[in-house]
């Protein structure tokens, strides 16, 4: 296989010389190459550079965004389309043929540009709602938010406990993972609840209205298309979190003199953390311990959560890549002589009801 210097890759990944310092500029280079229609990039370290022993780690590594936050701190949030951008303008802007483009089907593209303009339409819609009636009321605005988030998780349970009955769905780790995420935003919900949130009849009254239509609603999306279903829910997920941070910024100095909830240091600090853990799919379990100090740092952890939300909803969009953090140290048991399930699975009802008469599954 041979490896070539992609200049429209290059120039995009990689800073004018100008804004480099020459210490980097002596010290450092930096290869990228494109592999299957994926721009990777090595770095070439040299010595006497200043840089850090993580960034001069050998080998390749694929480019990630990144959302920072307040702080000098960092939580990835790995994004799966920018608003108003599709697969089809990324493919177009690039100048590359579609992945596979031999076996690529353009029905598929349509389908999946489809299913994200009327997720983005939808949940434009619902921020404008919660605009014009909490333009001002933030502990409100964050109770209809959570009580409208935790739904998809109920939806999607409901889902896959009707295929597993039916024999068309037998994998635990998105029961586990749906259960916990659902789990993380009840918490967030008795956290506004307790600043006083759900204070007014009116809040109340249309958060679960609100509730009942979106339920119904991702139940029928996610039986027809569990990737929209997904990604839907992500694009929620990510208003939360856009929400949240904006609020720590704009209100941050004054949250570190307020005392966090009890229910806050309850669910973060004490008891059994392992729902906690596991609906962070994207990081190892014990690798997040928040500490609670005060309301400042209860606002933090919620924005953190929603990214992990979306980190989840993201994975779950490739259908059968989802994996419960704690399964992954299961996978190589001392003595598997045990009794193994078969792992039953399909994508939405069509294709379960097509699979349960192509090839029923042995009993």
């Amino acid at each position: 296989m041979s490896a070539s210097l992609s200049s429209m890759g290059f120039a995009s990944l990689v800073p004018s010389s100008t804004n480099l310092s020459s210490n980097m500029r002596d010290n450092r280079s930096l290869a990228c190459f494109n592999h299957q229609n994926s721009f990777f990039c090595s770095t070439i370290a040299f010595p006497h550079t200043y840089a850090s022993s993580s960034q001069l780690l050998p080998g390749l590594y694929p480019v990630k965004a990144t959302v920072l936050k307040d702080v000098e701190e960092k939580v990835v949030v790995e994004e799966t389309f920018q608003p108003k951008s599709f697969p089809d303008d990324e493919v177009r802007d690039s100048g590359e043929e579609a992945p596979g483009s031999s076996s690529y089907d353009m029905l598929e593209r349509w389908v999946i540009k489809v299913e994200q303009s009327v997720n983005l339409f939808l949940t434009d819609t619902v921020i404008k709602i919660l605009d014009s009636f909490y333009h001002d009321r933030h502990y409100a605005r964050f109770f209809v938010l959570e009580t409208i988030a935790r739904v998809p998780y109920f939806a999607f349970i409901s889902v896959l406990h009707m295929y597993e009955s039916f024999g068309w769905w037998r994998r635990a780790d998105y029961l586990k993972v749906h259960f916990a995420e659902s789990w993380n935003e009840m918490h967030h919900l008795l956290i506004m609840e307790e600043l006083g949130g759900n204070a007014w009849w009116f809040d109340r009254f249309l958060a679960q209205h609100i509730a009942i239509f979106y339920y119904f609603m991702t139940v029928f999306m996610y039986a027809l298309s569990p990737r929209m279903a997904y990604h839907f829910s992500e694009c929620v997920e990510s208003h939360a979190f856009a929400t949240y941070d904006k609020f720590i910024k704009t209100h941050g100095d004054k949250l570190k003199e307020l005392p966090a909830p009890e229910i806050a240091v309850k669910y973060y600090t004490e008891g059994d953390l392992y729902l906690f853990d596991e609906f962070q799919t994207a990081r190892a379990p014990y690798s997040r311990r928040p500490k609670i100090e005060n309301l400042y740092d209860v606002f933090m952890n919620i924005r953190d959560d929603e990214a992990e939300h979306c980190k989840t909803m993201k994975a779950c969009q490739t259908h059968g890549n989802l994996r419960s953090p704690h399964s992954i140290k299961e996978d190589t048991p001392e003595d598997d002589s045990g009794c193994v399930l078969s792992q039953a699975e399909c994508e939405g009802i069509v294709d379960c009801i097509k699979k349960s008469i192509t090839s029923p599954l042995e009993r």
